[in-house]
């Protein structure tokens, strides 16, 4: 099942999540980790910028990495490769059709995926018939409504705003950070635990500055520039004039913060 991807394919979107990847590494994988010896699906992988993280955090691990787009796994494929990585294999397939006999898999691990997804629960009961008995998945999610900032702008409000229709739009949902419990109850997992790891950013975080507020979350708003003004949803100038007032929460006095949840389930 393609899907749009609402951010696009360019080279530019790459580094944007290599950016995210590394800036969020502690925050969100620090207590990633995977036995020795067992096998990991990691579900639409994208460029490699989570696949990278998971390998080295669990190196006696075997990660099977699959994405839906050639695109982005000639990218991952590089990634590996520069990172030296040794224990991932990268198959192309779709989270709807997956090249696998049913339990496959000890865990399975997704990343900023069922956000794309019209079907999330559709998704994770497929990806629950790849999980051996007794096994795990790990899914992590944002929300864009939990964002907050200082200087408050109702034009970095309506800016945001647009991404989120933009996504909804493509068929996907940019707040389903809130939802990641219900979703994964109502395909079947148990023993769902669900924590929310906000980031918070003031410039004491120069690292979080660049690497997030600036290099990823206002570079993916700004990314929708274009089909935010070609569909009539905003006024270039109120747009333009959001993504400055963006830009302005990372000064001295200024405020950002938002926050992702990471969620673990018995499949």
């Amino acid at each position: 099942m393609k899907q749009a991807y609402v951010h696009g394919y360019d080279p530019k979107e790459s580094i944007r999540l290599q950016d995210q990847a590394s800036t969020l590494m502690e925050l969100l994988h620090g207590d990633t980790t995977f036995p020795p010896g067992s096998t990991v699906l990691e579900a639409g992988c994208g460029v490699g910028a989570q696949t990278v993280i998971l390998a080295r955090k669990s190196p006696g691990a075997l990660i099977t990495a699959v994405d839906i787009s050639p695109s982005s796994l000639a990218d991952a494929a590089r990634t590996v490769e520069a990172a030296g990585i040794t224990n991932v294999a990268l198959r192309e397939g779709d989270i709807f059709r997956l090249p696998f006999p049913p339990a496959s898999f000890d865990h399975v691990f997704l990343c900023f995926v069922l956000e794309h997804l019209p079907d999330p629960v559709g998704a994770l009961n497929s990806l629950k018939g790849m999980i051996k008995p007794g096994g795990t998945i790990t899914a992590i999610e944002g929300d864009h409504g939990s964002v907050y900032f200082h200087p408050e702008s109702a034009e970095a409000r309506e800016a945001i705003a647009c991404q989120i229709l933009l996504q909804k739009k493509a068929g996907g949902n940019a707040l389903i950070g809130r939802e990641l419990y219900p979703l994964l109850t109502k395909a079947g997992y148990s023993d769902c635990r669900v924590s929310p790891r906000m980031v918070y950013v003031d410039a004491s975080r120069p690292q979080l500055v660049e690497g997030f507020t600036r290099n990823t979350f206002t570079a993916m708003i700004e990314g929708v520039r274009d089909k935010a003004l070609a569909a009539g949803m905003i006024r270039q100038e109120t747009f333009d004039r959001g993504i400055s007032d963006l830009y302005r929460t990372t000064e001295n006095d200024g405020v950002f913060c938002y926050t992702f949840f990471k969620a673990v389930a018995l499949a």
